[in-house]
């Protein structure tokens, strides 16, 4: 099959190292895909603002496909969506999973369903091998989200980076935080033009996660959540 291909987009590192992989791979990348909650208008776990996504988009020239969905509605909106990518001449969907094979093969039994590749670039390779990969190849991220049942809060709004690379390796969670230790939000690397801007704003809560608001250093200079 024939056609250009979808991200399934986080705005996170894996997501990220995987297009990159893809890219490398000959694949026609056009369209970035982020399923959101609708009542923040923010990527659920990376607490990420979708006017970031925008911006990620922008620099690294692609389309930004924007799906609010609530947990219930999930399996019905990615249904439509890959309807509607496979009418638009799409020939699959890339994925930057790792290790977890229950997510792995809920999306993918959806995928195949809707006639489109399901594509796992960096699937089953070594966490610790994947963050250096990423971050030799120029990548760097912020951390947005930290489980305060697996990381400490200081861990935060930290850069992605080799100081970070050999300190969360010398920690017992995922190098990747694969198990939802922590999220990240890309902001220079390959995929990009010119890095993106951010600036940190509030921390917040939900739940056993801590986030940190990101936002563009264009705007006000005020918080707002």
């Amino acid at each position: 099959m024939s056609g250009p291909y979808a991200v399934m987009w986080s705005g996170g590192k894996d997501c990220a190292l995987a297009l990159d992989r893809a890219r490398q791979a000959g694949l026609d990348i056009q369209r970035l895909v982020n399923f959101h909650d609708p009542t923040t208008g923010r990527v659920r776990f990376h607490g990420t603002r979708l006017a970031m996504l925008e911006v990620q988009a922008s620099a690294a020239g692609l389309d930004l496909l924007k799906v609010p969905t609530t947990w219930a509605e999930m399996d019905q909106r990615l249904q439509d969506v890959l309807r509607r990518i496979r009418a638009e001449g799409f020939a699959g969907i890339i994925f930057g999973n790792i290790h977890l094979a229950d997510v792995r093969a809920w999306y993918e039994e959806r995928v195949r369903a809707a006639g489109l590749k399901h594509v796992e670039p960096i699937w089953g390779e070594a966490p610790n091998a994947l963050l250096e990969e990423f971050v030799s190849k120029g990548g760097l991220a912020v951390v947005t989200c930290v489980d305060r049942t697996r990381l400490a809060p200081s861990w935060l709004g930290r850069i992605i980076d080799d100081e970070f690379r050999a300190d969360i390796g010398a920690t017992t969670c995922d190098p990747c935080g694969e198990n939802g230790e922590y999220h990240s939000f890309v902001f220079a690397g390959p995929l990009f033009t010119a890095p993106v801007g951010w600036i940190p704003g509030v921390r917040f809560g939900e739940g056993s996660f801590l986030q940190l608001d990101i936002r563009s250093p264009a705007k006000s200079s005020t918080p707002v959540l």
